[in-house]
């Protein structure tokens, strides 16, 4: 298994003269103008300011808007963030069999590195990307399948989560004052399986071919990221625009489950990443997930009427699997009006 992985890791071969044909995507979902604005106007919000219902209004209005925002004065030390990125560099900068034998300790798979997706059999193309991922919490189930190597790994790993663990509190507690529905709503099941995903994207000979990830919305009630470069891109107005990277900041972004919870008062907003032909970029994602036995239903407070069905969670990620994070194939399996 790990002779396999090892070969189809991009990073093992992405060192190449031209794309290959199965990483080269159709015209109308390629990249295509590269140089998108980035922009300005998606809200950076100050977690250490002392006016909460300025921050909660902040954070609310940018959910309803965007769908994205990013964080700062977070309470995450910066130190922690910086090992932390540079950890999981070492780790994507490992010889490729070493990382294919890290990533492939846990026989049921929860701990693993992939490249592409991991439909990566099935898909009729391939996106420019590497990743590893194991889930966030509780610890004491899954750290002796993560990496060893680096050797600081899960030292530095193990902190990480359990501050972003504390900030995913802080910032849902604003967002379900911001919906009115109570600080405690999010509390519980909902929060309960965490996962982690760490994406590497190496430089790519022709950008306007390939993709990182294509456009779509994350199956989470938030998405917690960290990246050192640009390539995350918004869909709005019908346009891409590019999210600037803040130094030490966190991009928030809203994903289906808050959609569905908020009564489509928050969207998810819709995304991707392109990829660029000079550096690798690096990301850390924390996607916040409910437990598989969770119901999500638009809460009763905001069912004016509701306008999503109420479902298992292990049912909505099923069918967002099912349709290859397809937005209008989800939205008609989820949405009460397609029923």
């Amino acid at each position: 298994m790990e002779t396999l992985l090892d070969q189809k890791l991009v990073s093992s071969w992405f060192d190449v003269q031209s794309v290959p044909q199965t990483y080269v995507h159709p015209p109308e979902k390629r990249p295509g103008k590269l140089n998108v604005p980035l922009c300005n106007n998606i809200p950076v919000v100050d977690l250490g300011s002392h006016d909460r219902r300025d921050t909660i209004h902040r954070i609310s209005k940018a959910s309803e808007e965007f769908g994205f925002f990013q964080v700062i004065n977070h309470g995450v030390p910066i130190k922690l963030v910086d090992d932390t990125m540079s950890v999981f560099k070492e780790f994507h900068a490992l010889p490729q069999k070493d990382k294919a034998i890290e990533g492939s300790k846990d026989p049921s798979r929860s701990c693993k590195l992939y490249t592409s997706s991991e439909n990566y059999a099935n898909e009729e193309v391939h996106y420019w990307r590497d990743v590893l991922t194991h889930p966030g919490h509780p610890f004491e189930h899954y750290m002796q399948f993560w990496p060893e190597k680096p050797t600081r790994y899960r030292e530095v790993v193990k902190a990480y989560l359990e501050e972003v663990r504390n900030l995913s509190y802080v910032i849902l507690e604003l967002l379900a004052e911001g919906l009115g529905i109570g600080t405690e709503f999010f509390c519980g099941g909902l929060t309960e399986s965490p996962v982690l995903l760490s994406n590497h994207y190496p430089p790519c000979p022709d950008p306007s071919l390939a993709l990182g990830l294509t456009k779509h919305c994350d199956p989470t009630l938030i998405t917690i990221l960290l990246q050192d470069a640009d390539g995350l891109q918004v869909f709005k107005d019908g346009n891409w625009i590019g999210v600037e990277p803040v130094p030490s900041a966190f991009v928030v972004n809203i994903g289906y489950v808050l959609q569905m919870i908020s009564n489509s008062k928050f969207k998810g907003a819709e995304h991707r990443v392109v990829t660029n032909s000079r550096v690798a970029r690096t990301t850390i994602a924390y996607f916040i997930h409910p437990s598989n036995e969770s119901l999500i239903a638009p809460a009763k407070a905001l069912c004016n009427p509701p306008l999503y069905r109420s479902m298992k969670f292990k049912e909505f990620l099923r069918n967002f699997k099912s349709k290859a994070a397809n937005a209008e194939a989800v939205l008609k399996v989820i949405s009460l009006s397609s029923s």
